[in-house]
């Protein structure tokens, strides 16, 4: 049985297990059992041994969010699922500093990964967490910044006095025995949103990190809602109010790779903006980012490419032309066949395909079904030893309502 996280942290608050934590190297899971032993056989209790173990793995995972910092701080997992990525962390707090806000409170504190950006740019910072363990983890992560204070208390009812800025990262996860579960009523969260809108009210400026997928209806009116994509992978919508609000700007798509930040912003509404043609697959497709396609900002892109949808309710871009853009991937259109399961498995085939990649949007088909179907022997890749490996790329969407297969190349 699993140890409650309190059980897991209280060790590592101790001389011995600090240290025991700190002499260890980086975590791997074929030496964890033996090093257990190990520890064990030199005295440390089960308890201690578990708890380093323990934070020793979640401090390796967590260098995909905080890199080198991680080796010196203390997670738990939930609060390492739902943390902010540090390169993140450093774009909200630079909202407040532009703002010229000297004083945030950071209400939901969790692991404080918005708490240390904001201190590193000489903001004080109020850090409130609820969870005694949360807030014990944020008071060791906050150890270099002097001006970074914890307080464990509920964030809805800290006073505010003196304070011009607010950071909220509501809790929206419930923690059971099962693990995590993830919840979608934004009144659900803790805090809620009508309390970050009541802040809001106040003229604070006022930051919150929601879910990615929060839906368009429920972002408030006069706030900026940000998309933020990291790699890729899209992680949350900011909605930013008063004065860390930039003016014109309703809704924005991020993105942060390792070319660099890119943005496209719009001042319309979600149901305003420009609307894009629609054509046939040609030339090239062009897959957008899925910021771009959250901030419901397909459209623009559409246009900046001289291009045109495929449906006018599918993510899809074609252009006769190759522009290159960072908020779409682009393919190369090879052929534009009608979905059919019987004439696509010849044409696998007849081409001598052996590795397959199924992309698929405004159809209910499972690319890994699919897949087995379509390859020899009903494999998800095969190497022909006499002709070797063949790749191909498939696109599966609709046009109208005609269900199509489109061959491409990606450039």
């Amino acid at each position: 049985m699993s140890q409650a996280p309190q059980e897991q942290i209280a060790p590592l608050l101790t001389s011995e297990g600090w240290e025991l934590l700190a002499s260890l190297g980086p975590y791997r899971e074929d030496e964890a059992f033996e090093l257990n032993s190990t520890l064990r056989k030199a005295g440390h209790s089960p308890e201690l041994v578990s708890a380093v173990l323990t934070q020793s793995r979640l401090r390796t995972k967590a260098e995909l969010k905080f890199g080198e910092f991680a080796r010196s701080m203390l997670f738990t997992q939930a609060g390492l699922e739902q943390a902010t990525r540090l390169n993140v962390a450093a774009r909200h707090a630079e909202r407040f500093a532009q703002a010229g806000i000297r004083h945030v409170a950071d209400l939901g504190c969790g692991l404080a990964a918005d708490s240390l950006a904001l201190a590193s740019m000489d903001i004080t910072v109020t850090a409130v967490e609820m969870d005694e363990t949360t807030a014990a983890c944020a008071t060791v992560n906050l150890i270099p910044f002097p001006n970074a204070t914890v307080v464990h208390s509920d964030a809805t009812t800290v006073p505010l006095d003196g304070i011009d800025g607010v950071w909220l990262d509501p809790a929206r996860r419930v923690t059971s025995t099962s693990g995590t579960k993830r919840i979608w009523d934004p009144e659900a969260f803790s805090p809620p949103l009508s309390f970050v809108e009541s802040l809001a009210a106040t003229g604070r400026a006022v930051g919150v990190k929601m879910g990615p997928g929060m839906p368009h209806e429920s972002v408030p009116a006069g706030c900026e809602a940000q998309w933020v994509s990291v790699g890729g992978d899209v992680t949350e919508v900011t909605l930013w109010f008063n004065s860390v609000s930039r003016p014109g700007i309703r809704r924005a798509a991020l993105l942060l790779g390792p070319q660099g930040a890119a943005e496209i912003t719009s001042a319309e509404d979600f149901d305003g903006g420009p609307t894009a043609p629609v054509g046939p697959a040609e030339g090239y497709l062009y897959e957008p980012d899925g910021a771009v396609i959250r901030a419901g900002l397909v459209a623009d892109v559409a246009l900046q490419l001289c291009g045109h949808l495929l449906d006018e309710h599918i993510a899809y871009i074609c252009a006769p032309n190759r522009l290159d853009t960072p908020f779409a991937r682009a393919y190369r259109v090879l052929e534009v066949m009608p979905y059919n399961v019987k004439a696509l498995k010849a044409w696998v085939k007849d081409h001598g395909i052996t590795v397959l990649d199924i992309k698929k949007r405004g159809m209910s088909v499972t690319p890994e079904e699919l897949r087995k179907q379509l390859l020899p022997g009903g494999k998800a890749g095969y190497r022909n030893k006499k002709a070797g490996t063949r790749t191909a790329t498939l696109v599966l969407t609709r046009i109208g309502e005609d269900r199509v297969a489109i061959s491409v190349q990606p450039v």
